[in-house]
């Protein structure tokens, strides 16, 4: 290597405005040119730009750098010996259509860049241009390529998985051994209770374990007990004939019949007013339930999942729930863990949420900072991964407009600036404790002899650690 050759590659490593940061690998870039002093300017203001340039005087040069997994983007001219870069482009996009190719055009070469545009280009560039325009055109579409293989690579990953590993996101143990236990218990066909807090996913559950019931055909019929009012929870659960009471001028059928054959999801049981709790047991003793206004009783056959997001024992001791009701429908009881006890899982939910908005409304979703990464890690998320999927959609729609703050976002606080944890200081050791170790884990791309180096500890203790902690090397 010349050292003009190594002045420009340092210049390129350290150009503010880069795309391949210190450490990262450039982005490529294939350009596509006949002539030999376009293709050293590009190949100087590629390298400038932070890019790895790839070289060819030819289409068929070009395809033969091109495949659906290249991570880069296309820089061709339009005019090009044998092959016309429109023709190219075609091809291009028939390996795979979401590669990005930026035409250069002539000024009478434009009528055939507004056909290629059509075709799927990703942009034109008129000659001469401003090597900054062509700059951030190739930014834009490297960004856009990297976030199509993300999704793709994340969709790989979710297709290898199986359907209750893709649905309940995890890699802790803790979320582990619910998967192990929905699998095992959804082939019964005993009551499940559900105990998790608010927004930990536990209608998610309830229809895994629908899903996953043998012989169970009929639909899943979710209630929550505490959206409706007191007056109408009995004629929406067990249903009522025409005339029963004033503005029931026809006959409804209740929840509790339309799961007939299938599942019906009682979430918040512990909200559903104390009268009506005997009337739910005696259905799901007797198999039968009687509408308001009924004459006779209506078999059914169902299986129950419930749901609670207090301790349900602690319901009952405050009268929420009775105990005959809670022994009839705990017959199993799952327990989802909160957020903030599942070590990196907050990283794997935020990225996959993050991915699939940025799909959603066409936004190619920001890199984490250092920050953000932080945040992630140490926010104690009270919403769980309701929250968490908020805050992701909602950072990935606020990157259309300025560079977002997670941490900003989250606690409503500045970058560098957080409200304190509060809670037991066992736990909170414990929390911080499961930070570091993963922030290091993560630092060393999962390296266990790096991070043994780094924190000072024996592998047994680190080993330890991590399987108390719930962590697993990425």
């Amino acid at each position: 290597m010349n050292r003009a050759t190594a002045k420009q590659d340092r210049a390129g490593t350290e150009t503010p405005g880069g795309v391949g940061g210190e450490g990262e690998p450039r982005p490529p870039v294939l350009v596509i040119d006949d002539d030999p002093a376009m293709r050293a300017g590009l190949r100087q203001w590629m390298r400038l730009g932070g890019f790895e340039p790839l070289e060819a005087v030819d289409a068929e040069g070009g395809l033969a750098h091109v495949n659906e997994r290249f991570p880069g983007c296309i820089v061709t001219d339009v005019l090009l010996p044998g092959m016309s870069g429109v023709e190219l482009l075609r091809k291009v996009k028939a390996i795979d259509p979401d590669l990005p190719v930026i035409l250069l055009t002539g000024h009478g070469d434009v009528p055939m860049a507004v056909e290629a545009m059509r075709e799927g280009a990703a942009d034109f560039i008129e000659k001469p241009f401003d090597p900054d325009v062509l700059a951030a055109v190739v930014r834009r579409s490297a960004a856009h390529r990297r976030l199509v293989l993300e999704n793709r690579a994340l969709s790989r990953r979710l297709d290898d998985m199986e359907g209750l590993e893709a649905r309940l996101l995890g890699e802790c143990a803790e979320m582990r051994r619910l998967r192990a236990e929905i699998s095992h218990y959804a082939a019964t066909d005993a009551s499940v209770m559900v105990v998790g807090e608010t927004g930990t996913g536990k209608e998610v559950v309830a229809r895994a374990i629908a899903d996953l019931s043998p012989g169970r055909e009929g639909a899943f019929v979710a209630l929550n007990c505490a959206a409706l009012p007191e007056s109408m929870v009995e004629a929406e659960l067990f249903g009522h004939e025409a005339g029963a009471f004033t503005g029931a001028d026809r006959e409804r059928m209740g929840r509790v019949e339309q799961a007939d054959g299938g599942v019906l999801f009682l979430d918040e049981i512990s909200a559903m007013p104390m009268a009506l709790q005997p009337k739910l047991l005696r259905v799901l003793q007797e198999r039968e339930v009687d509408r308001i206004g009924g004459r006779a009783p209506v078999p059914v056959d169902i299986r129950v999942v419930s749901a609670v997001n207090i301790e349900p024992r602690e319901a009952v001791e405050r009268n929420l729930l009775r105990q005959d009701l809670l022994y009839r429908l705990n017959t199993i009881e799952l327990r989802i863990p909160p957020l903030r006890e599942r070590g990196g899982d907050a990283r794997l939910l935020f990225d996959s949420f993050a991915n699939r908005f940025g799909a959603d409304y066409r936004i190619d979703p920001p890199r984490l900072s250092a920050d953000d990464a932080e945040v992630l890690a140490a926010y104690r998320w009270p919403g769980n991964v309701r929250e968490l999927r908020n805050a992701a959609e909602r950072f990935v729609l606020s990157s259309a407009l300025e560079r977002p703050s997670l941490r900003a976002l989250v606690t409503g606080g500045e970058p560098g600036r957080e409200a304190p944890a509060r809670g037991r200081l066992r736990d909170l050791m414990e929390d911080y404790e499961r930070r570091v170790i993963a922030d290091a884990l993560a630092r060393h791309e999962g390296r266990v002899i790096d991070v043994m180096a780094e924190l000072d500890l024996p592998r047994r203790t680190l080993n330890e650690k991590m399987s108390r902690l719930g962590l697993s090397r990425p």
